[in-house]
């Protein structure tokens, strides 16, 4: 069953823990490709010193974040790899939740082929590499995930969901150590 807006209209660490076990789905030109989310990071918003939007900076870059929750917000990092974000909450309380790994489940060969690599360990174990097998660039940038090329399914998969800190945030002060990363045990 695909998640409905609600379930992205909340806070964005409630939304990171829910998102474990959930299908994330790319339906591109290239084929469709999708995966077991096991590992999120929550961003909350103007008080949080790790999210693009700390302080209520709203800039082209992250204008969807200050829209209503389930949006794609898909940005760059060291100018190299693509990171998948879903916005959460509700218009006007920017926060979001970083996709950092999936295992694979459809599509495997073509997720392998856009990655180089048949190591299916190895496939999607970092946001970067998520966003390279499964063809999510830019152009997805606001994309809707009630909408029919990139969703979210509850196909009822459990795991038991473990907390630590976020990575590389060092920068962060105090939000450096807040226990917003979730992970399947």
């Amino acid at each position: 069953m695909r998640l409905e807006r609600s379930f992205y209209l909340r806070e964005a660490c409630t939304v990171a823990r829910e998102l474990i076990g959930k299908v994330l789905v790319h339906s591109s030109h290239d084929g469709t490709t999708s995966g077991i989310i096991t590992e999120t990071e929550a961003y909350k918003g103007p008080e949080d010193k790790a999210a693009h939007s700390y302080g209520g900076r709203r800039t082209s870059r992250t204008e969807v974040m200050f829209h209503e929750g389930g949006l794609a917000y898909v940005y760059m990092i060291y100018g190299v790899h693509h990171c998948l974000n879903v916005t959460a909450n509700v218009p006007g309380k920017p926060e979001a939740v970083l996709l950092r790994s999936i295992e694979p489940l459809d599509g495997v060969e073509l997720m392998a082929s856009r990655r180089g690599t048949m190591n299916r360990d190895n496939l999607c174990s970092g946001p970067g590499k998520l966003c390279a097998s499964m063809g999510i660039t830019h152009e997805l940038y606001g994309a809707d995930f009630c909408g029919d090329t990139l969703y979210i399914l509850d196909e009822g998969i459990k795991f038991q969901v473990g907390t630590s800190k976020r990575v590389n945030i060092d920068y962060a002060d105090e939000y450096r150590d807040v226990l917003w990363r979730y992970f399947k045990v």
